[in-house]
């Protein structure tokens, strides 16, 4: 069971809103996940990001790989630059 660290979208129609969510690779977008690890709000600029990195870490030591736009984001919030 390959697990993902991916967005689920929230928010209303043209409002987007996403959560940076530890997942089963093979559940839905939005739905069953194993922990929520952060928030991504694109609409702002410069879009907020809130990233739990010490559990980031931890799942990315268990496995879990990120999928290319978390990736990024968490790219540039610096979480792999610092290490534990």
């Amino acid at each position: 069971m390959p697990v993902k660290i991916r967005l689920a979208r929230h928010g209303a129609k043209k409002r987007p809103f996403y959560r940076i969510v530890v997942a089963n690779s093979e559940s839905p977008r939005d739905g069953r996940f194993l922990e929520t690890v952060g928030t991504y709000n694109p609409l702002p600029d410069p879009a907020e990001v809130s990233i739990k990195n010490e559990r980031v870490r931890y799942w990315m030591d268990q496995g879990a790989v990120p999928t290319d736009t978390v990736k990024n984001i968490l790219k540039k919030e610096g979480v792999f630059s610092n290490p534990a």
